[in-house]
């Protein structure tokens, strides 16, 4: 399995496979030209030319970032590839220079076994409460904030 750059033969499975989690409520939709309009954020976990699992790393600011659309395809579960997909972007977040990276979550469990700690909605940006309290309203449960602080020269 390899972890790299997601290129633009890559959208579409991208697309499907964040779509195929949407559809059960689990992440938002993502449309295929919004894949290819931050397909520079995106990694994926390839076995062969198959995709096992995707994740975006969005730069919020000049010390945050967060990590979006971590879907690991059904043939990829078990494998270690959600692990892989986030140490890619915090390796990706410390190369850029950014010090914090946060998610919103329902697998708290796996992000704390990766070092993350859950923190306070409102401890973020308002853009990214707002946009939770946005999710709520359309019946959508909670997600957790989880965070993790990089120390110097992680990701490098």
């Amino acid at each position: 399995m390899e972890i790299e750059a997601a290129r633009v033969c890559d959208a579409q499975a991208i697309c499907d496979l964040v779509n195929h989690y949407a559809e059960r409520g689990l992440m938002l939709h993502r449309s295929l030209e919004s894949v290819y309009g931050c397909l520079r954020e995106f990694f994926v976990a390839k076995e062969g030319d198959a995709i096992l699992g995707c994740v975006a790393l969005d730069v919020f600011w000049a010390d945050l970032a967060e990590i979006r659309s971590l879907a690991v395809a059904e043939t990829g579960k078990g494998k270690g590839v959600g692990r892989l997909l986030v140490e890619a972007t915090i390796r990706d977040a410390g190369r850029l220079g950014v010090t914090k990276v946060f998610a919103m979550t329902y697998e708290q469990e796996f992000f704390q076994r990766l070092g993350f700690a859950e923190v306070l909605l409102k401890s973020l940006p308002e853009k990214v409460w707002r946009e939770c309290l946005d999710w709520y309203d359309c019946g959508h449960r909670h997600e957790t904030a989880m965070l993790i602080e990089l120390a110097d020269g992680q990701g490098e």
